[in-house]
């Protein structure tokens, strides 16, 4: 290791990665900041494919500070980046998944970003290579922003830079416990404890890439899987923040990403005991976190799922399973003289059912489709109450 304390540690763990670990390990060559500053701990975890033999070749060759490490299959990607962590000695850690590459800018960039605002973790743009990207946070470049103020709850992958001192002073590790979600989990608390985070919409830095095997972790695994990883991270935001808004803001995110596909098209073709098992998994979630604020902020669809599942009726759902496999486009209901706009997907407005009719209602987010949609403004809404109040406050001659 080089006496200089390198800027950035990029940490690779790598299971069976031929051949994209070459263009991996590549794109970490080409970078612009100067190969001084760069450190690489690279982890070989049991591959059987020839990963660790050309770790070790790429070592012997390159101008870059590589460690390899060899160790026997710890089952999952988190222990692996534990590993490359604890060993690593830069100012900023990133942690590079080895079927994936970086834009040629990306270090010189993001460790230029977090060094300028005094950031604890940095997000560069993910462009997809025949994989879709997240999307929802690339609006504009922030200096600095947080988890509440911006988008960046959609993107709690690992692949970030972030503050080593910081992740050492809170001690933190990904949770090895977990086979999938276990960089949300990590992600997610460093959003929390950060001192800022910076986000790069205008480069991008990060290649997301698409496996022709299919062999992503996180499109692996089983549904129990899935509860457990949204089980830790509703856990986790909601031992951090104080229930009420904002952490219903966050909460929308597991609801959203991993608790909602469960009861998706799948559903439809789950057997009865698997249907009977995902229910009974998500009881004590929807019965914990499920709140009015976090269902007004989802489409109709995805907030009437939900609450059918938080009401223990499969039976509606499934109906609406199958009415969605159709690709059929609900009725819109414009009322209020076109200020309200209603989604009638099955059983809407059905007393048999006793669903409200809120369930059905659209956010003006999601009612702007509409032709014949009126949105109601700041103003009118001010006048309305001033209205309201004058009726009260002045009887009636």
């Amino acid at each position: 290791m080089s006496l200089a304390q390198p800027d950035v540690t990029v940490v690779v763990g790598a299971y069976d990665a031929m051949p994209y670990l070459v263009a991996c390990l590549d794109s970490v060559e080409a970078q612009t900041l100067d190969h001084a500053r760069i450190e690489v701990i690279a982890v070989d975890d049991g591959s059987t494919d020839g990963t660790g033999e050309y770790l070790e070749e790429f070592a012997a060759r390159t101008s870059l500070d590589v460690m390899v490490v060899r160790q026997d299959n710890s089952g999952g990607p988190g222990g692996p980046r534990n590993v490359g962590l604890g060993k690593a000695t830069g100012r900023y850690v990133f942690f590079l998944d080895a079927d994936d590459r970086l834009g040629p800018e990306a270090l010189q960039r993001m460790v230029a970003m977090a060094d300028r605002n005094g950031t604890d973790v940095v997000l560069g743009r993910v462009e997809g290579v025949n994989r879709k990207p997240p999307t929802s946070m690339w609006g504009r470049t922030l200096e600095r922003t947080d988890v509440f103020s911006s988008n960046i709850k959609f993107t709690l992958s690992a692949q970030k830079l972030f503050r080593r001192a910081f992740l050492e002073r809170h001690s933190m590790r990904f949770d090895e416990s977990l086979w999938t979600g276990e960089d949300a989990l990590f992600t997610m608390e460093a959003y929390l404890r950060a001192d800022g985070v910076s986000v790069i919409a205008d480069h991008t830095c990060y290649y997301l890439v698409g496996r022709e095997d299919g062999k992503h972790v996180t499109k692996t695994g089983s549904h129990t899987l899935r509860f457990d990883s949204a089980r830790a991270l509703m856990t986790l935001i909601a031992d951090m923040v104080p229930a009420g808004a904002r952490r219903d803001a966050l909460m929308v995110r597991p609801f959203l990403v991993t608790l909602l596909p469960q009861f998706g098209p799948r559903f439809l073709k789950d057997s009865e005991a698997i249907r009977q098992e995902k229910l009974a998994l998500a009881k004590p979630l929807m019965d914990a976190y499920w709140t009015g604020e976090v269902a007004h902020r989802l489409r109709v669809h995805e907030r009437l799922r939900l609450q059918l599942v938080a009401s223990d009726r499969p039976d509606l759902l499934l109906e609406v399973l199958e009415f969605m496999r159709t690709r059929k486009t609900p009725q819109a209901v414009l009322e209020k003289r076109g200020r309200r706009v209603y989604f009638a997907y099955p059983h809407f407005r059905d007393r048999a059912t006793g669903l409200p009719d809120s369930l059905y209602l659209a956010e003006p987010r999601e009612a702007r489709e509409v032709a014949g949609y009126r949105e109601v403004g700041a103003d009118q809404l001010l006048r309305r109450a001033v209205r309201k109040a004058r009726r009260v406050l002045i009887p009636a001659a």
